[in-house]
């Protein structure tokens, strides 16, 4: 199934680690690692953890429930017990007030607090709902939880994740760009430099939008529960917004959740699914993300290619490229900024076949990939991990090259190589985007036009 999914266009495989064992996700690992080199096609796997989720604790069966009935939580329950059940929240108590609205399951189950003992026991009543169910998820819109954004459990999950070299690593529930920066330095502690990106699902996140974008290497519009936390009818808004600002930011950005949720049951989305994702890529988006379409879903393959048709009629419609083609005065990176920027423009103006770029860091991919050239982005780099990391850029596709006898030779090498893989053929044009001395391995500071001979 995983060659399947490969074959049909997923470029990059995300295991949710809230769901499965260490054992499960290694030997997952393993399979995506040992077909993406089999079939000579990158794959990024990126781990999603769990982050501070709160969970109805764990049942035998769905606990039936009707508008006005009394239920209550208890964070020391093991299992149900008449109307009391169990969650996996220990201050619950603490921090629920009364008034205070709590959605499960999607928000298909609303209860209203009616009052806390404060220390391990809530008494609801139902306002919507007909069941819930065992380990079903909870949203506080209208509480300031207490938890960690790194639970005990991520933290043994990041260490997990590092050793298996996962190429991105998401946060979940993220609130504030400092809870970003203590993921990061806990990364670099086990001598790792693994790129992370944070999942907007929170309305303090929204708050401090800029910050966390700042401080982030990818941002994912995680809209199941940001639909939750906030009115559903403002999720469009924010969606357009962070794709826009992570655009300027040169920021990848993924739109995740419910993308092609019809699909988990039948062959062939609904039309408005097929305009969801459209207008994602549309607007911007970096990629979009099937969860319980291809996790748990009857027709995965299928989905893959539903959304690939999807994505590939929007691009061929143009209308998303030469976008962002400018540089921020106030970087600190701004002349190499301007230069990427040039090499764009240029390539628009003489209707280049490709841009290529070297890069150590992934920079010179983020600039390219955010100006949205209509020529093919290729990107050559003498470090093998980065080539899956870049995978999740739009439109990047890298090459392995340890080169760095001198500029020329390289742009020699690099069309030879592109031409070999059928990249380019004989009289394209192509458009370099490099640094002089190419052994330095500086920011990019040159660009450089060549016909295929």
């Amino acid at each position: 199934m995983l060659r399947q999914l490969i074959l049909a266009g997923m470029d990059v495989a995300r295991l949710n680690f809230s769901h499965g064992s260490h054992e499960v996700h290694a030997e997952t690992v393993a399979r995506v690692r040992r077909l993406s080199e089999e079939l000579n096609l990158p794959v990024a796997i990126l781990q999603d953890l769990q982050g501070p989720k709160i969970r109805i604790g764990k049942m035998d069966e769905p606990y039936p429930i009707a508008k006005g009935d009394v239920v209550y939580i208890s964070t020391t329950a093991e299992g149900r017990r008449d109307n009391v059940l169990p969650i996996q929240y220990e201050t619950f108590a603490e921090d629920v007030r009364e008034g205070d609205l709590i959605l499960a399951d999607d928000g298909k189950v609303t209860l209203n607090v009616l009052e806390s003992n404060g220390e391990d026991l809530v008494k609801l009543e139902v306002v919507y709902g007909d069941a819930i169910g065992s380990r079903k998820g909870v949203n506080l819109p209208f509480t300031d939880i207490s938890l960690p954004s790194l639970t005990p459990k991520d933290i043994a999950d990041l260490e997990f994740g590092l050793k298996q070299e996962v190429d991105w690593i998401a946060l979940s529930f993220v609130r504030t760009a400092e809870e970003l920066r203590e993921l990061k330095s806990r990364i670099r502690m086990q001598g790792a430099d693994t790129r992370v990106i944070a999942k907007v699902e929170k309305p303090e996140a929204l708050k401090n939008i800029d910050e966390i974008i700042a401080e982030a290497d990818g941002i994912m519009v995680a809209r199941g529960d940001l639909g939750v936390e906030i009115p559903l009818e403002g999720v469009p808004i924010w969606q357009k917004t962070i794709i826009k600002k992570c655009n300027a930011a040169a920021k990848p950005v993924i739109v995740a959740t419910q993308m092609m949720e019809s699909m988990i049951e039948n062959s062939r989305p609904t039309r408005a699914e097929a305009n969801d994702v459209a207008n994602a890529v549309t607007d911007g988006a970096d990629a979009v993300m099937l969860s319980g379409e291809t996790s748990v879903g009857r027709f995965p393959v299928e989905t893959v290619q539903a959304m690939e048709r999807i994505i590939t009629v929007v691009e061929e419609a143009g209308g998303i490229y030469h976008r962002n083609m400018s540089a921020d005065k106030g970087s600190p990176t701004y002349i190499h900024d301007s230069i990427i920027v040039s090499g764009c423009h240029l390539a628009e103006t003489v209707g280049a076949n490709a841009v290529v770029g070297m890069t150590a860091s992934g920079y010179t991919a983020f600039h390219l990939s955010k100006c949205r050239p209509k020529a093919h982005i290729f990107i050559f780099t003498h470090k093998r991990r980065m080539i899956n990391v870049l995978n999740l850029l739009w439109g990047v596709r890298a090459y392995f090259y340890d080169n760095s006898e001198s500029t020329d030779r390289t742009i020699e090498d690099t069309i030879e190589i592109l031409r070999l893989n059928r990249r380019v053929t004989r009289g394209d044009v192509v458009v370099h985007c490099a640094s002089m001395p190419l052994a330095q391995r500086q920011r990019t500071n040159m660009v450089k036009v060549t016909k295929v001979e």
